[in-house]
């Protein structure tokens, strides 16, 4: 029997990448075309979920990655499944660490459970799993409110973060990064030699700065407006922990800043007014130390300077470091430099 009621072709997509959705479906998922990739979806599903699949609406994809929007008599949801071995047992933890993220009231988008209790399985040469869709739009770094509620979210995300009684499971959490005196001089050391007074700015900066060691502790480490979804003056969702990992808050802080507004294209630089908001947003909930504000600047600038390209800049990742290297700092009553994006001076 048919498992689906509609047999009409999903529409098929790349998230990101310059090429063409069909020959991908076909090169790395070994699908002739979109219908026999959707029947395998409902058969899938079926099979593992006991869910019958009424229609398959849309497939995108992304590397070894596929995301399919199926409609059924219980919902609409969403169907991800993996071609990359060695990223299976990682995504079977993240499911597990994005189920207890919701047990405990954060907003994801958990996954939906197998009849056998398995939140991602493997059938065949594939690792799969369900979740419900969660309607939003992605995060607009244009509103400030927003984005400062993005920062307090992040800021929540890491605290319960801290206590995952899993994280060492998770394939590469364990490793502790090195402090950021050590990586920021090793890339300097390392990097193509673009931008040399900011470079040189960066450099004196990490030399002024006070030790650079801080607790490490599992991280999101991808978010991103592309990873949230918002609703109102809510964030609803953050999506894709398959990045985590283990660094120190303050380094996913300051990447986050950097990164905020990037979606799937044309990736730009947020604005230093961007970063205000979202650390003030944060600091709501986890306020800075004096040593963390002044390593915030430096860490804005080096991950602003890292995403500079070697040849044309489109996007103006090399303003942007350029102006973060030169905003001024200030001085609090005790001598100390304060962030300089912040608005405040530290006692």
């Amino acid at each position: 029997m048919d498992r689906m009621v509609e047999s009409q072709a999903p529409v098929l997509e790349m998230l990101w990448e310059p090429r063409d959705s069909r020959q991908v479906l076909e090169e790395r998922f070994g699908f002739a075309d979109g219908s026999g990739a959707a029947r395998w979806v409902a058969a899938t599903v079926d099979e593992h979920w006991g869910v019958r699949v009424d229609r398959c609406e849309r497939i995108v994809m992304s590397g070894g990655n596929a995301l399919a929007w199926v409609t059924t008599s219980s919902g609409r949801l969403l169907v991800k499944w993996s071609v990359i071995p060695d990223r299976f047992p990682r995504l079977a933890e993240t499911a597990r660490l994005t189920g207890w993220l919701h047990d405990r009231g954060l907003p994801v988008s958990a996954p939906v459970p197998a009849r056998d209790g398995r939140l991602q399985v493997e059938a065949g040469l594939v690792s799969i799993g369900v979740q419900r869709e969660i309607t939003g739009d992605l995060l607009d770094t244009r509103d400030p409110g927003r984005v400062r509620t993005a920062g307090a979210a992040l800021a929540r995300l890491q605290d319960a973060l801290a206590v995952y009684p899993d994280a060492d499971r998770i394939p590469g959490a364990a490793l502790s990064p090195l402090p950021f005196e050590d990586r920021i001089t090793g890339w300097l050391a390392s990097s193509a030699d673009h931008l040399p007074e900011v470079r040189s700015t960066l450099r004196e900066r990490v030399a002024g700065a006070p030790p650079g060691r801080f607790p490490a502790q599992l991280v999101h480490f991808d978010f991103r407006s592309a990873n949230i979804l918002c609703k109102g003056g809510e964030i609803v969702a953050i999506l894709d922990f398959e990045e985590a990992r283990r660094e120190p808050p303050l380094f996913e802080l300051a990447r986050a800043a950097v990164l905020l507004g990037t979606r799937y294209h044309n990736w730009g630089p947020a604005p230093a007014e961007v970063h205000e908001e979202f650390v003030a947003g944060y600091e709501s909930e986890r306020p800075l130390t004096p040593a963390e504000g002044e390593w915030l600047d430096i860490l804005l600038l080096w991950q602003a300077l890292e995403m500079v390209p070697p040849g044309a800049d489109p996007t103006g990742w090399g303003a942007s470091a350029l102006d973060l290297s030169r905003r001024p700092d200030v001085r609090s009553r005790d001598g100390r430099p304060s962030r300089a994006i912040g608005a405040r001076c530290y006692k």
